[in-house]
């Protein structure tokens, strides 16, 4: 099946574990000069022959013993798995090449998602082994292309919360910043998206089938993690009372690691992701009894926790199955971390001084009453050492100003899942109330509004006011984002401590987004600026030396076309739609939800479709409109959308009056190696969120990196942007995140907006009509309905500014000298966005660590 397929990064598709050290380690390698050979950038100086041999043989033993196969019935799945096995001992080699040493601080990253990709290339590049390895396959007669195609994604995360996290472990390795990720190693992920008739369909994503070879089992890294029960006291001296928690059931979290090698082999750091295992795998009493199926059911409850990412918590055995997960992986980290630093220094009172604990977004914010009651219970301090250390270890960066999606949980839920953190954190929040008291902010407006519980509808527990008491810095991740979590969501709890909150604008790794993604592009950047662009971002900043000469921009155009030939080819392979790569490639790829507005997009397909059909004859701009993304499964208005997206695509690319001006094309299943080929192909980067609403996108960052000049609205990360690159590089439309909260103040707005707009109009009322759903009429009447009375992320105010923006778009395509210099201006200004110098940032000023 098409859908099936995987992407390879020339553009063309395709379709065991084992106990080795602790990859914590590091060593210094020497650093070559970096130079492109047959398109691929490599630090390689030289291809030795001896090197090539010996990784040749290496290969073949590990295909001969470790996956039982030879040559001659070796699937290009084996060549995959025995490459990573061959180059992963070199990755075991770069840790044991020194001493290990035990660093002064180290890092914890807890994340519920890293949303890694395939690591054969990142691990090749950042070796040095890309040619060497391309050169032992050769020789073996198989193509290194094949053999990449042949690694899955690894389903570990969805979207920009896992993939900036696994940039940030990418960054922390490449400037020796020593740490440790911790999430989850999901069986399955989120879901593998196909596209039915237009319709989301989930199945599960199966890239555990045939093992990881990357990873490391850790048996004796094995935690055992407790959930229910009841709470007793103990006197352990007179007026000292120790509450002792007694869990009903217990579930072990069993440690994989992962390597993450940084640039040039420097540092390795690890990746621990926690497996969920029944302490008894069948309850034999039962089995014997005959009740075969329910003996099972103990571990069935068990591994649930670690099946699927973001289970449905549309019912209430999927609200608690989400905490269950969230408690398993933090409490097993926190375990695991605590652990080590008694094994290390001796003493937890000195944990802040060498620990930092970065909590990304509110899913790891139980970690404030777990560490407590690590703290408490197993270690026996008092309350106030433990909160002095708890408050100066832990950092927690907040990733959204949606109200839904700061989690809260039922008291209810709380108390019969984690009755010893509730306890916790009602005694957490009983001292935060009589402080403030103290300090004369006690009317009950005040206190309702910090308090860690929220009794407006039903007790619930605020997961991001709890995270914000425990932390020592809160930090957000775009300019504009930071500012808003101290006017809103934090508002009142930010004048209580006005230095908590801090920004750390998010980047990405250049090495997977620029490197490995855009080997061309890359080449281009080494002639112009030299190859010690491979080790400083910041030099990217020379291509505006060369931004206007026609050689370079006619060099560099040429690049795109042979991108977006390589990207039209995926299209047809996985949709069966033939796209001019000619054309203005005008992608929106991110996860699909009403804020992010794929839904404005489309109606301005619409009504492009409807101005090109009243006036066929005018010299359009040839334009190709690409989506992906993938819907929550319980996400009804998503998954209409992306049904309204195809069924959009059905008709337009049908209709002999627009062809060769307009297509569209929805590609399912979006993942990293999906973005990696799309991305270097893009002409039209869309950031069209509600202004206020996106935290940052990191998606925006990787496409104006490869050159692809942004349409957006002044969100998230999006004003940093246009700050670097220029306001005369960008195409910004629609409201501010001050102009879009008065707009909502007022009443009846959509109406009004539609009512002024013919074209928005005429656009919703071909939906409307069942133009693009003749066998359903009224399966759109919901969206239309939704924007004429409700539309809560402004798309019809939005609207005409957004038309004007994209005509706009389509006069600087027709100036193709002006276009290419905006390109290449677009590629040298990124290159603050690194996530190098976003580590570096949270290294100096939030964790206070040493980089290198």
């Amino acid at each position: 099946m098409l859908n099936e397929k995987l992407i390879r990064r020339d553009g063309r598709d395709e379709a065991s574990a084992a106990t080795g050290p602790d990859m914590t380690a590091q060593r210094d390698a020497s650093a070559a000069p970096a130079q492109v050979r047959q398109g691929r950038v490599s630090p390689e100086r030289t291809i030795s022959g001896n090197a090539v041999a010996e990784l040749r043989e290496a290969i073949v033993a590990k295909l001969a013993y470790a996956i039982g196969r030879t040559p001659a019935n070796a699937r290009e799945r084996d060549w995959f798995a025995a490459t990573a096995l061959a180059l992963r001992d070199r990755i075991v080699d770069a840790c044991m090449d020194s001493e290990r040493s035990i660093p002064n601080k180290r890092v914890y990253y807890l994340s519920l998602e890293f949303l890694i990709g395939r690591l054969l290339s990142d691990a090749m590049n950042n070796l040095g082994l890309v040619e060497t390895t391309r050169a032992a396959l050769r020789e073996l007669g198989v193509d290194l292309g094949d053999v990449e195609a042949a690694e899955p994604d690894a389903a570990l995360g969805n979207g920009g919360l896992g993939r900036l996290a696994a940039c940030f472990m990418e960054s922390m390795a490449s400037l020796s910043i020593p740490a440790i990720g911790y999430g989850i190693r999901y069986d399955h992920g989120l879901f593998r998206q196909s596209l039915e008739d237009g319709w989301q369909k989930e199945a599960p994503e199966t890239w555990l089938a045939e093992g990881n070879p990357w990873e490391f089992v850790r048996p004796e890294a094995t935690y055992s993690v407790g959930f229910g029960g009841h709470v007793t006291m103990s006197s352990v001296s007179e007026g000292v009372i120790r509450r002792h928690w007694h869990p009903a059931e217990t579930v072990r979290a069993v440690a994989h690691d992962v390597p993450v090698v940084g640039w040039r082999g420097r540092h390795v750091n690890t990746l621990r992701l926690w497996k969920a295992e029944a302490e008894a795998p069948v309850d034999l009493a039962r089995f014997n009894g005959g009740d075969h199926v329910g003996a099972l059911a103990g571990r069935a409850r068990a591994e649930a926790i670690s099946r699927v990412l973001y289970p449905s918590d549309s019912s209430a055995e999927g609200q608690e199955l989400r905490l269950r997960q969230e408690y398993f992986f933090t409490s097993a980290s926190l375990q695991d971390l605590v652990r080590r630093h008694m094994a290390e220094r001796g003493d937890l009172r000195s944990l802040a001084d060498h620990a930092a604990i970065q909590l990304n977004d509110t899913h790891p914010a139980i970690a404030v009453p777990e560490l407590m009651r690590l703290l408490l219970e197993d270690h026996g301090l008092n309350w106030e050492d433990a909160w002095h250390i708890t408050t100066n270890t832990l950092g927690y960066t907040n990733h959204t100003l949606l109200p839904e999606a700061l989690e809260t949980w039922p008291v209810e839920l709380m108390e019969r899942v984690l009755p010893r953190h509730m306890q916790i954190i009602y005694l957490i929040n009983w001292m935060h109330l009589e402080e403030q008291g103290k300090h004369g902010r006690g009317n009950a407006a005040q206190l309702a509004s910090v308090s860690l519980i929220d009794e407006s509808h039903g007790k619930r527990v605020r997961m991001g006011h709890l995270a914000f008491l425990g932390a020592r810095r809160v930090n957000g991740v775009s300019a504009l984002h930071t500012d808003l979590m101290r006017s809103t969501v934090f508002k009142d709890l930010h004048a209580l401590d006005t230095d908590k909150i801090v920004n750390k604008t998010n980047g990405i790794t250049f090495r997977r987004w620029l490197h490995n993604a855009n080997p061309e592009l890359t080449a281009l950047a080494i002639e112009a600026v030299g190859p010690e662009v491979l080790d400083t971002p910041e030099l990217l900043t020379g291509l505006a030396d060369v931004a206007s000469d026609p050689n370079f921009q006619s060099r560099y155009a040429a690049m795109r076309r042979s991108r977006k030939a390589a990207l039209a080819n995926v299209v047809t392979e996985r949709t069966g739609i033939a796209i001019d790569p000619s054309a203005l490639f005008d992608v929106q790829i991110k996860r699909i939800h009403e804020y992010k507005r794929q839904l404005l997009n489309v109606i301005e397909t619409v009504a492009l479709y409807q101005a090109i059909k009243a006036d066929p004859k005018r010299d359009w701009t040839p334009r190709v409109k690409i989506f992906g993304g993938k819907a929550a499964p319980s996400y009804v208005q998503a998954k209409l959308i992306i049904k309204l997206a195809c069924d959009v695509a059905k008709v337009v690319n049908a209709d002999p009056d627009v062809a060769g001006r307009l297509t569209v094309a929805f590609l399912p299943n979006y993942s990293v190696s999906l973005a990696e080929a799309i991305i270097p192909a893009a002409d039209l980067s869309e950031q069209i969120s509600t202004a206020g609403m996106e935290a940052s996108g990191t998606g925006n960052m990787k496409l104006a990196l490869n050159g692809a000049l942004t349409i957006g609205t002044l969100d998230g990360a999006n004003i940093e942007i246009r700050d670097h690159v220029g306001p005369e590089n960008i195409f910004i439309f629609g409201l501010d995140a001050a102009g879009v909260q008065a707009r909502m103040a007022e009443p009846n707005y959509a109406e009004a907006a539609i009512a002024a707009s013919p074209r928005l109009k005429a656009a919703l009322d071909l939906i409307e009509s069942g133009r693009f759903s003749p066998e359903e009429p009224g399966r759109f009447r919901p969206i239309v309905d939704d924007l004429r009375h409700n539309d809560r992320y402004l798309l019809t105010v939005d609207f005409d500014d957004y038309w004007r923006a994209q005509r706009a778009v389509d006069a600087a395509w027709n100036d193709p000298t002006a276009w290419w210099r905006a390109a290449i201006l677009n590629t040298a200004r990124m290159a603050w966005f690194s996530s190098d110098r976003s580590m570096r940032e949270y290294a100096e000023e939030i964790w206070r660590v040493r980089v290198g």
